[in-house]
């Protein structure tokens, strides 16, 4: 058995003296395990890295086995992703979030958004945005989409700027009035047809408790499961940042 792929670096164990256990999102062949031998190497070890985009030959006698890798780099972001603290935080969450998806199941549009998302993660409001938009496409990819191009009561697809709690549909302005406090918020961002701009912390907060929310119920509590603790800490440092950026220069 043999084949060629690209793959983006989820997690790496060492396995024995100098091997490791490498786990890769791959484009065509899902999530992936191998060993790649000499992976615990000075030489290995910054390619093998969360986050890096790699070139991966997979072989092993039998479908079923673990297999081993021959890896070469193809895009190294490590280094520019784990010098900052949103970056380590936001990476290790996304890799956690991956990590659910079916062994061996491909998933070429997560993948795709994966890697678009890793490619612009300079900025941290850029990288929360990614992250959230993320987060709603694992929902959808594990078969809990939530419905945000039309009201749920009306039909309506304009001035939609609440979620049912219960449903995961959005839900008009007029529709949601007599119940917004019992509504969640959806942030323009995720509004259909408009663009990330002029952002708040007022609309990351809504997006990641929208995206929180519906994860924690269907996808992570049923395999008795919580939120990652890099998840709060990619929060807490885009939080951190907003502040930062809110006080008046001297």
């Amino acid at each position: 058995m043999e084949w060629t792929d690209e793959g983006i670096v989820l997690g790496v164990r060492r396995h024995g003296e100098s091997s490791a256990i490498v786990e890769l999102l791959t484009r065509a062949h899902g999530r992936h395990l191998g060993l790649v031998r000499g992976g615990a190497s000075s030489r290995m070890r910054p390619l093998l890295q969360p986050g890096n985009s790699v070139s991966a030959v997979w072989r092993a006698r039998l479908d079923e086995h673990l297999g081993t890798y021959a890896i070469e780099g193809l895009k190294l972001r490590a280094a520019t992703l784990l010098a900052s603290s949103h970056g380590v935080y936001g990476v290790t969450h996304l890799a956690s979030i991956a990590r659910l998806l079916p062994e061996r199941d491909p998933h070429e549009a997560i993948f795709a958004l994966l890697e678009h998302s890793l490619d612009d993660f300079d900025d941290i409001g850029s990288a929360a945005v990614h992250v959230i938009h993320f987060e709603l496409a694992m929902l959808a990819e594990l078969g809990f989409g939530l419905a945000l191009d039309n009201c749920a009561v009306t039909g309506e697809t304009t001035d939609l700027i609440y979620v049912s709690p219960k449903s995961g549909g959005a839900v008009s302005r007029t529709a949601g009035e007599p119940w917004r406090d019992r509504l969640l918020r959806l942030p323009p961002f995720l509004r259909h047809g408009e663009a990330a701009s002029d952002l708040t912390e007022q609309d990351l907060q809504d997006g990641f408790r929208l995206t929180g929310l519906f994860l924690l119920r269907h996808v992570l509590e049923p395999r008795g499961q919580g939120h990652s603790d890099a998840r709060a800490g990619f929060i807490n440092a885009l939080m951190r940042q907003q502040a930062r950026a809110a006080v008046p220069a001297p």
